[in-house]
Parts: structure tokens; C-alpha cells; sequence
């Protein structure tokens, strides 16, 4: 099937529509293009001419409407007329760009597309055809969608284009590219120098795509032929002349270029990590028992990752994930009131029911209070009312100021191999200030995050996790501008044994004292009826963090999976 060439334009012959069964079907002759079906009735939107005085048309689209715009647009791209196909769009030079790299950059011939049926303004469509690169050929298929919009200065019912009309996996600025890979496939290899694969570690397919990514083209490896996404800024999107370095490095980092289907391998390199089979192994058999859960393993001298996994396949939460992580956040706000005499362990400690903030009142799980306790009681049963009370007294900034010197959070530098979410705790005010200090408000994390808290808890000092040693590419890895004092140190690991111990993470750490600490959390989340539950925690030299979305308590649902983990590496 390979060394395919197209009739010439003038050369094609075509049929009117046929009606079958109330449906038009419409066949279009040509080399490499098949059969369209789609909708019975209404015509095909007539631009009509600049003397028809007729007035703006506006309001909702009609069904006909939405049918004869996607019929127009759908007919023109898989006949090949690129120019017909992009003026049924709102934005006619990106279409047309994008449309014409389809045949001449993506190699995507015998197309045949077929709608579905329309949901209000929404056309699903299947697209099938054959990708042919030189010699080589192969089928595609994969179901996408179309919108239609009305233009306001005419009323003119048109495509509402983007990127993922095309392909799903685009986004905009993104292009389809066939030909030799940009980067070779990797052997991945764990600690011991086992091999990592998908088919027995199912949650490390986002992992392995992002070393493939990163250090395909430094293992040694040779390229195969792929139809693969070009992200908007990657060096292959830009040619790789010209562009600045560290921008494209950053942006492929961050979403790398994804492949969609190979056509011949390549020939691996070979990249080694940090992962434990064994710890890797039960981080998989854990997560797998909930529909949402995700888990990080790493070990706090060091940063090294030692096991990540994800009960949903298709997005790597553990590393990439962005959630409010509830009251885990109170080991980062616990060790802010500790520095500044707002707080200490031993000392008597308010946590009444309510406290108000900013025009919030706010309150306990169960509406709950410790009356003449300490720090100490209120961190362990996780009042949230103990550190609300606080907020007056603190700077917007000083959460933020916590988060990035001392625990490395949302400085958006780590570089631990593959691309991650760093954490985020924006500076702010009033109501939200004090959601911040209890995990609300804008604190986005992960469980890579909130393993690393618990580490720098342990530890007294940032060490950035990382999966693949710096050495291999002698990338810099990010650190903290100060460590914790030692009595801030003393304490917090105090709070956190005692928690582990006697609060409300002492069922799930039975038996694994007396070296250990942990924090549970609970995150409320709009439109979920559950939390989503949080736990992380350290024993020995190993330290673990866990979510379980709409799980509940974090001690009861993560719990039990971040115990395993670390009753495992024991």
C-alpha cells in the first residue's frame, strides 16, 4: 500500500447525493478518499450573495442548521478540498493549515467519516483511514467531534474550530506529523535493572511515554516511523532551528509529544530509574482495588522515587495531578506557626467549634472542639478551627513564602525525569488566606507533593524527589533556600508521631512505630458528594503519600494504601 499517488484535481468525477432509507449518502471519486454518510434533509449552507438585504440572523441554532454545517464541513475535508472544508470554520487560516498538514505532513489517506448523531450543537464523527508513509501503511481509526457556532456579524452557522476537531489528541497549535520518530523508544529499567513495561506495571504508561520524551535521543536508541502529535512549541514543531532551547525543553516537559500510531519500531536505548519492583509492585495492587487513587513512594535522604502508581491509566495524578490536598497542608501551616510563636506543641492551643475569617465561618468535622488542649491534641484530631484562628495574625504571603523556601513547592522547577505538577500556593487574602492554611482555597497538590512534605518534615530539608538520577543528563535539581530549625524539626515530627500514634492516623499505622509520622486529610471538592481523602506519612527512611478521589476520609481510604506501602518497603 505504500508510494500512493492522488488522481489529479481537475481529473475527478463526481455523483449527486443518492437517498437511501432517509439518510444521503455521498460518494465522492478520487484517489485516496471513501464514502461519507450522514443526514437526511436540509441543504448545505448557502453563503448567498452581498444584495441580499436579509437581517442578521440570531438565537439558538436549529437542528437543520447544525446538520447542514457539519455536512458541509465534513464532505469538503474528506474529499480533499481543503479551502471548501476551512471556510465552514470560524477560523479559516488555522483550519486550512491544519487540514492540508493532514494529507502532506500526517500521510492520512482513503479517508472515510462518518457522524453520529448530533447532541444539540455537537456532531460526533468516527474518522477511518490509512496512514502510508514510503513503504509502509497502516489503518487508523478514532472517533472526534464537531461544534457549530453562529458568527455574530452574520448569523452564519460554522464549525467552531480547534485543533481537537481534527484529532482529539490535539490541542491548539499542535500538528499530526508522520515520519521517523522524534525521539527513539527507551528501555526503562528499574533499580535492579529489571525492565519496566506496561504489561506488568499498567499505571507506568504516562511514566515510560515521558522518558521516552525526555531522553529518547540521549539513550542511545534509534527512531521508528510513528503518527505522532507535535506539541506547539517542541523542537520538532519548530524544526529544531532557531527556537529557544529552553523554552522548547520546558514546553515538552510539560505535555510532550505523544504518539498516536507506529508504524515500524525503532531500536531502544536504555534509561535506568529509581523505581523498587517489589515497592512498584504493591503500589499497583493497592491503587487498583479503588476507581480513583494514586500513590508516590520515595525515599527522604534522598528524593529518590521509589514506586508511583495510579488506578486510572490514561493521566499520571500521582505526579501531574492538581488538588486540594485538605489538612496534609497542616504539616506545611503547622510548621509556619511554630516558627513564629504562634504555636507549640505542648502548649495550650484554642480549637473551638467555629471560627470566622474574612466573612467565613468555618468549622470541625462534626461540628467538633477541644476545650483547654494543645497544639499537640488539635493536630492529631485535625482541627481545623486551630489554625483558622491564626490567620489574623498572619501575612498573606507567609503560606507561600513556607511552602516555596522551606518544602520546595510551586517554584515549578523540579526536574525528576519526567513532567510534574509542582505544587501551587498562591498568596491570598481574607476567606481564601484562610482556607489555604486547613488545604482549601487555591493550594493545589499531588501525592509526589505531599510525599515530599512529609520527607521535609522528617528530613528538616527539601530533597527533590527525582526518578532518574541527575548524572544521566546532569540536569540541576531543585532545592530549598532554607531548612527547617531544629526545634521547628523537633516539633513537627512530634505532631506527626503522635498522630501516627494517637490521632486520627493511628488505625491505619498500627504496628509500624515507633520511627514513623503521619498526616491524614479530607478535601472538599464542588458538585462531589465524598471528599476526596488524603494520607501521607514516613517510617524510617521511606515516606509515602496517597489520595483516593471521592473516598471519604483520608484515614480509612488512603490510609490503608500509604500503610501498605510502607509496611512493604519495611
Amino acid at each position: 500500500m505504500g508510494n500512493r499517488r492522488r488522481a489529479p484535481e481537475r481529473g475527478r468525477t463526481r455523483t449527486k447525493p443518492a437517498v437511501i432509507g432517509g439518510m444521503i449518502a455521498v460518494v465522492v471519486g478520487g484517489a485516496g478518499f471513501g464514502v461519507y454518510a450522514l443526514y437526511g434533509g436540509g441543504a448545505a449552507a448557502d453563503a448567498g450573495s452581498a444584495s441580499d438585504a436579509k437581517p442578521v440572523k440570531s438565537g439558538p441554532l436549529s437542528a437543520a442548521e447544525v446538520k447542514s454545517t457539519a455536512k458541509a464541513f465534513l464532505t469538503a475535508w474528506q474529499s480533499g478540498d481543503v479551502a471548501k472544508a476551512a471556510a465552514a470554520t470560524n477560523d479559516t487560516t488555522a483550519a486550512r493549515t491544519l487540514l492540508t498538514g493532514y494529507g502532506k505532513e500526517a500521510h492520512i489517506e482513503d479517508v472515510t467519516l462518518t457522524a453520529k448523531k448530533r447532541s444539540g450543537d455537537a456532531v460526533p464523527f468516527a474518522v477511518k483511514g490509512t496512514v502510508a508513509y514510503k513503504t509502509l501503511s497502516k489503518p487508523l481509526a478514532y472517533e472526534s467531534e464537531l461544534t457549530v457556532v453562529r458568527r455574530a456579524k452574520d448569523g452564519k452557522p460554522l464549525v467552531d474550530w480547534h485543533a481537537a476537531v481534527v484529532h482529539p489528541e490535539l490541542e491548539d497549535g499542535d500538528k499530526l506529523v508522520t515520519g521517523e520518530a522524534g525521539t527513539p523508544p527507551v528501555k526503562a529499567l528499574d533499580r535492579d535493572g529489571g525492565e519496566l513495561t506496561t504489561a506488568k506495571y499498567p499505571s507506568l504508561g504516562t511514566v515510560l511515554d515521558g522518558l521516552r520524551e525526555k531522553y529518547g535521543k540521549k539513550a542511545g536508541g534509534k527512531a521508528g516511523v510513528e503518527l505522532r502529535v507535535i506539541r506547539a512549541g517542541s523542537e520538532d514543531a519548530e524544526g529544531g532551528k532557531g527556537a529557544d532551547t529552553a523554552k522548547k525543553t520546558d514546553a515538552a516537559d510539560k505535555n510532550p509529544d505523544k504518539t498516536l500510531l507506529e508504524l515500524s519500531k525503532g531500536t531502544p536505548g536504555t534509561v535506568r530509574t529509581t523505581l523498587s519492583p517489589a515497592l512498584q509492585a504493591t503500589a499497583e495492587q493497592q491503587v487498583a482495588a479503588k476507581s480513583k487513587a494514586s500513590a508516590v513512594m520515595i525515599r527522604p535522604s534522598t528524593g529518590e522515587i521509589l514506586a508511583v502508581a495510579n488506578s486510572g491509566h490514561g493521566f499520571n495524578t500521582a505526579f501531574q495531578g492538581s488538588l486540594a490536598p485538605g489538612s496534609t497542608m497542616k504539616i506545611v501551616t503547622a510548621s509556619l506557626l511554630i516558627e513564629k510563636g504562634l504555636a507549640s506543641v505542648n502548649k495550650e492551643h484554642p480549637c473551638p467549634k467555629y471560627s470566622t475569617y474574612g466573612g467565613w465561618k468555618f468549622q470541625n468535622d462534626d461540628k467538633f472542639q477541644i476545650k483547654g488542649g494543645t497544639f499537640k491534641a488539635s493536630f492529631a484530631r485535625s482541627c481545623n478551627t486551630a489554625f483558622i484562628s491564626q490567620a489574623k495574625k498572619l501575612s498573606d504571603d507567609d503560606l507561600t513564602k513556607q511552602a516555596q523556601q522551606v518544602f520546595g513547592l510551586g517554584m515549578d522547577n523540579w526536574a525528576i525525569g519526567v513532567p510534574t505538577f509542582d505544587g501551587s500556593v498562591p498568596v491570598q487574602s481574607q476567606a481564601q488566606k484562610a482556607a489555604s492554611l486547613i488545604g482549601q482555597g487555591g493550594v493545589r497538590m499531588n501525592p509526589l507533593n505531599m510525599a515530599s512534605v512529609v520527607a521535609t518534615a522528617k528530613t528538616g530539608t527539601f530533597h527533590q524527589p527525582y526518578l532518574v538520577p541527575a548524572s544521566v543528563d546532569d540536569r540541576t535539581l531543585a532545592k530549598g533556600s532554607r531548612s527547617l530549625s531544629a526545634d521547628t524539626q523537633a516539633q513537627l515530627k512530634e505532631l506527626l508521631q503522635y498522630t501516627a500514634a494517637a490521632g486520627t492516623a493511628a488505625e491505619a499505622m498500627a504496628g509500624l512505630g515507633p520511627d514513623f509520622g503521619a498526616k491524614t486529610g479530607s478535601a472538599e471538592v464542588d458538585n462531589q458528594k465524598k471528599p476526596n481523602g488524603w494520607f501521607t506519612a514516613w517510617k524510617g527512611d521511606l515516606a509515602a503519600a496517597g489520595v483516593v478521589q471521592q473516598g471519604g476520609h483520608g484515614g480509612e481510604t488512603a490510609g490503608p494504601i500509604v500503610a501498605a506501602l510502607l509496611k512493604a518497603g519495611s
